[in-house]
């Protein structure tokens, strides 16, 4: 008879099941969920994808024709592409400077104690849990013309202009929208760093003579830039997906100066039923997401604390 480990007594073979491979065989079980995942719904998409941007795919025609690199020579000479990756990177820019700002100066704000700092904290959080749609399409009556915000100037004696179709502001109210909609996440982020970071130090410092500016730039940022890098790699993501809001509210006008490269990706693909195009406009958006995390990422050893 085999004893419990799977070798025959005298014969002094090892048992196959060993403690170690015991143990990997868990763990293979354990992971075999989120490993089939992300194989069906992460690589696989991924691929195809790659291999729709190889052809031309008319689905009113019916036809779905193999054209090799002529979607992605179409980029270059893509009359719209270089305004579209502009307004991209001008929305991406000012959302991710603005969100990580403001976010951080609540944070530091609400950290004080004083009375009511739960319920301001409740207040900015609560945006984050409101449906997106529903938030955008409450702002589009507030923005439009005749909506509330010109209201509030009309009665100030402030002639307010048409904030989503005008070209200077348009870029600008998507971005503040945005903002105020998603701010609340990374101040909480923010809030648990800073509670985190020891009242010793602090006490040391201005017993040393340190100001604020230099607690805040010597002791604050360096150890809470961990979740700085967090919050800025899903900020800097989630800048680069953002389509519902731009759909909503300016469906990527006033010309083409807010069709960010979602937007842009959902016009050709959905609209002008260029699917094939669209396909490799996706890969040029997964690459440019994939450019900046690593970028994020391998920059971390410069500027995040105790990163070696």
């Amino acid at each position: 008879m085999p004893d419990r480990a799977g070798a025959r007594p005298g014969t002094g073979t090892p048992p196959f099941w060993t403690v170690r491979r015991r143990d990997n065989l868990v763990g293979y079980l354990l992971i075999t969920p989120q490993l089939v995942g992300s194989v069906l719904f992460v690589l696989l998409p991924l691929g195809l994808v790659v291999w729709y941007s190889l052809h031309e795919w008319n689905v009113l025609a019916g036809t779905f024709e193999f054209v090799g690199g002529e979607n992605y020579d179409r980029l270059v000479t893509d009359a719209n592409l270089r305004e579209v990756l502009g307004a991209t990177a001008l929305f991406s820019v000012g959302l991710v400077v603005l969100n990580l700002a403001l976010a951080l100066f609540l944070a530091i704000l609400l950290n004080q104690r004083l009375r009511g700092t739960a319920f301001f904290r409740t207040v900015f959080f609560s945006p984050v849990v409101v449906s997106l749609v529903a938030w955008t399409i409450v702002w589009q009556f507030l923005l439009q013309d005749d909506g509330g915000l010109n209201g509030l100037l009309a009665a100030a004696g402030v002639e307010g202009p048409n904030w989503l179709r005008g070209e200077g502001t348009a870029m600008l109210s998507v971005v503040v929208v945005q903002v105020l909609k998603n701010v609340g996440l990374n101040m909480v982020l923010f809030l648990a760093a800073l509670q985190g970071v020891p009242a010793q130090l602090y006490e040391a410092a201005e017993l040393d003579g340190a100001g604020v500016r230099t607690r805040f730039l010597r002791i604050t940022v360096p150890l809470i830039s961990p979740t700085i890098l967090l919050t800025s790699i899903i900020t800097v993501v989630g800048s680069l997906q953002v389509f519902a809001q731009i759909a909503v509210l300016t469906q990527g006008g006033p010309g083409v100066s807010t069709t960010v490269l979602v937007y842009y990706l959902y016009q050709q693909a959905f609209q002008f039923h260029h699917f094939g195009y669209g396909a490799t406009l996706s890969v040029l958006l997964f690459a440019i997401v994939a450019l900046l995390t690593l970028v994020q990422w391998r920059m971390r050893r410069r500027w995040v604390f105790n990163e070696t």
